[in-house]
């Protein structure tokens, strides 16, 4: 079913409180004047046309609050300069660092689509209300995504994320419930 997940912003590890959304990952300097080459994290690369503030977690935990100076596409990479990182060294510094925005800078999606981080940690019931387990992670696949939910008896179980199996997701509740074909629970 196309269209229903959008899943790099969603690669993206958010806080608990779901409040940035990664975009890019900080690989490594480029130059001598601060440039820094990125892995792109996300489906929409023009937003960074826009952007002039962002969020950077560094490795170690610490955030800080970057100006985008300059940004621009090389070789499938994401080159960036940040306002006050002029030098290769002070550049170094920011290596490893993940690129966030805040959930409210993510593009609007329709109401049957997702961002693959808002569907982890949701639990997961029957519609007859048994419950299935949690959502710890979205797989992609050629075809369909696939849920990974882990049940009470700590057994994963893979959920194919189609709109017949999958017809009720409830972000706000974080709540999925499912019409799983018959030995689907069983695997």
């Amino acid at each position: 079913m196309s269209g229903r997940m959008y899943p790099l912003d969603a690669n993206t590890q958010a806080s608990t409180k779901q409040e940035f959304v990664a975009i890019a990952r900080i690989t490594k300097t480029r130059g001598l004047r601060g440039e820094l080459k990125a892995e792109i994290l996300t489906d929409v690369p023009e937003r960074f046309a826009h952007l002039h503030e962002v969020g950077l977690q560094l490795p170690g935990g610490e955030r800080l609050t970057l100006q985008l100076e300059d940004h621009w596409f090389h070789q499938g990479r994401l080159i960036l300069r940040f306002i006050g990182y002029d030098t290769i060294e002070q550049a170094q510094s920011l290596v490893g660092g993940i690129v966030q925005i805040s959930e409210q800078e993510l593009v609007e999606l329709e109401n049957d689509e997702f961002f693959h981080f808002q569907l982890i940690g949701c639990e997961m019931f029957t519609r007859n209300g048994v419950q299935v387990g949690r959502v710890t992670k979205v797989m992609e696949t050629a075809g369909t995504p696939l849920l990974v939910v882990d049940d009470a008896h700590g057994s994963e179980r893979l959920i194919p994320f189609a709109e017949s199996i999958c017809p009720e997701v409830d972000i706000a509740a974080k709540q999925i419930r499912i019409d799983p074909p018959d030995g689907l629970l069983d695997l």
